[in-house]
């Protein structure tokens, strides 16, 4: 039957403080890095694109009402 020692780590009792140290940072270290998702992003080109062509010129006349842009 298989116990601890058959892995061949390193017991913690057995190494020096700063190697002891060392090994828990990186064990934690490792744990805390999330794991990478890949999203599809839209460009900004296209979503500026899809942004401006619902804006007809009845619309942006009010924008620039509301902004202040009628003072000319």
């Amino acid at each position: 039957m298989a116990d601890l020692n058959d892995l061949g780590y390193p017991s913690i009792s057995n190494m020096s403080n700063d190697e002891a140290i060392d090994l828990l940072r990186q064990i934690r270290l490792s744990r805390r890095t999330p794991e990478k998702k890949t999203t599809a992003r839209t460009s900004t080109k296209t979503t500026r694109a899809k942004a401006t062509a619902a804006v007809d010129a009845e619309m942006a006349a009010k924008i620039l009402e509301l902004l202040g842009g009628n003072n000319l």
